[in-house]
Formats: C-alpha cells, sequence, structure tokens
C-alpha cells in the first residue's frame, strides 16, 4: 500500500483498535490460478505473535480454503471510514483556485501465512467466539448452543477455519494531514455538513 509518511499510522494499539472495528475484511491470496479473495468476519487475538495473529473460516468447497493451504503469503485488507472530498471545502480554493478532489479514507492492511485447521472443537470454538461478539449488543444474543448440537456439527464439517499470524502490518489514516491546517478544518466541517452519514463518520475520524 502506498503510504506517504504523512499518513502512515504505525502504532500497534491503533492498528490493532481500527481491525477489531472493522467488521467484514478481504481476504487476498494469490496462486497457479490468479487472485482469489473472499469477505469474511475475522477475529483478532492481538496477544498471539508479534503483531497479533487472525482467525476465521471459509466454506470447505471455497478454491480460495485449498489456496490458503498451501502455505503462500496472504493480504487481509481492513477498510473503515472514507469519504470524497471537495475543493470546493479548501479555503485554498478562494485564494488560488489550484486544487483538485481527493478521497480521505483509513485501511490498515496485514500479511502473513494462513495455518488451515478442521479440527471440530477448535472450529467450534471459534464460531462461538465470532458469534458472541457480534451478537453482544442484541437484547436477545443468539447463541451456537441455540441450535441442535448435530446441526452445528454437520456445519462444521463443511467449513475450515483458519489461523493468520501477523507477519506485516501497515496502515494509512488519510485525512488531510498534508494539507494547511484551514484546509483541514474547511475538509471537517464540508464532511460533517454532510446529509451522508459516511461522510459525518470521517469528520469524526478526523476530530479523534
Amino acid at each position: 500500500m502506498y503510504t506517504p509518511s504523512a499518513f502512515r499510522q504505525n502504532d500497534l494499539a491503533t492498528l490493532h483498535r481500527e481491525i477489531q472495528a472493522c467488521r467484514l475484511a478481504t481476504l487476498i491470496s494469490h496462486g497457479e490460478n490468479g487472485l482469489q479473495a473472499s469477505h469474511l468476519p475475522l477475529l483478532l487475538r492481538p496477544e498471539e505473535g508479534e503483531y497479533g495473529t487472525l482467525y476465521g473460516h471459509l466454506a470447505r468447497a471455497n478454491p480460495h480454503a485449498r489456496l490458503l493451504a498451501e502455505g503462500g503469503e496472504a493480504l487481509v485488507v481492513f477498510s473503515s471510514a472514507d469519504a470524497y472530498v471537495s475543493p470546493s471545502w479548501y479555503p485554498a480554493k478562494a485564494e488560488h483556485g489550484k486544487v483538485v478532489p481527493t478521497w480521505n479514507y483509513i485501511a490498515v492492511h496485514a500479511y502473513g501465512r494462513a495455518e488451515v485447521f478442521d479440527d471440530a472443537e477448535r472450529l467450534r470454538n471459534l464460531l462461538g467466539e465470532l458469534t458472541d461478539r457480534h451478537e453482544s449488543l442484541r437484547p436477545q444474543p443468539w447463541a451456537i448452543d441455540d441450535a441442535p448440537r448435530d446441526y452445528i456439527d454437520g456445519m462444521l464439517r463443511a467449513i475450515v477455519g483458519f489461523a493468520l499470524p501477523i507477519e506485516r502490518l501497515e496502515g494509512k489514516w488519510k485525512l488531510g494531514q498534508n494539507r494547511s491546517e484551514a484546509d483541514q478544518h474547511g475538509v471537517h466541517d464540508g464532511l460533517a455538513a454532510s446529509l451522508d452519514s459516511r461522510d459525518r463518520a470521517l469528520a469524526q475520524r478526523m476530530a479523534d
């Protein structure tokens, strides 16, 4: 990922928070038949390894599962808030007009080689953790034990899990840090006044 120094984020705790806040990641691998990409909810265990370890699962029938098992390097992309930036928000537009549109965003890239597993108990524990994470805010959370045991056992046979120790971690916070303070304030105010909640979300991140 091209990351000029003004946009580079190296703080591990900050990167981990961004990973954990992302609900759906993109897993990308390359094999003899080209690129494979899968969109997955993932679990981060930050205490495992130098940069943490990612856990997830794929359908056993998914060719990506076989590709992961070959042990090649994989890339996981975590995308966060993003928004179009209008040149009209820059005070510099009124001064000299030498401004163009851009896009502001936050992204984290994690690289590593996966270990694929199909042990039923290990898979069940992983699915239980993922389910608990995404059900926790519901008034009546669903739990994996709510379903019949034989039904879940059959579902487990249809998937494979993977652990991906992160070997390299990159963060890019492209929030206009290369612009003047006045231009940054102009962008923040423009986004904050938008009718689009995604724009307002990025404005909040700029203010954090």
